[in-house]
């Protein structure tokens, strides 16, 4: 999944986790305003605990950024729609260069 050319964020998420569910129709936003230029999967920690762990993922919501397999950014918590897009923006860009 995130060996992809295109950007791939992955939202390392519980369901019991309250920040989550906040975030969930903000990266619904996002998806809305980047359309297919990024791919965003969900992946329930409780669930994937071995993936979570190779990420050192310790705290969720945690956001990371893939490109070409490998992670070039990362941020635990909730993020604005707005804060999210502009992230995705300045590496779509990069990756339209390189392209």
């Amino acid at each position: 999944m995130i060996r992809s050319d295109k950007p791939v964020l992955v939202d390392f998420s519980a369901e019991w986790c309250g920040p989550c569910r906040m975030l969930a129709p903000i990266l619904e936003d996002v998806k809305k305003r980047i359309g297919d230029r990024a791919t965003i999967y969900k992946l329930d920690v409780d669930r994937n605990p071995m993936i979570a762990s190779s990420y050192n993922v310790m705290s969720v919501p945690t956001l990371i950024l893939f490109q070409n397999g490998k992670p070039v950014w990362r941020r635990s918590g909730v993020l604005s729609a707005t804060d999210l897009t502009r992230t995705l923006e300045s590496f779509l860009k990069t990756a339209d260069v390189r392209e």
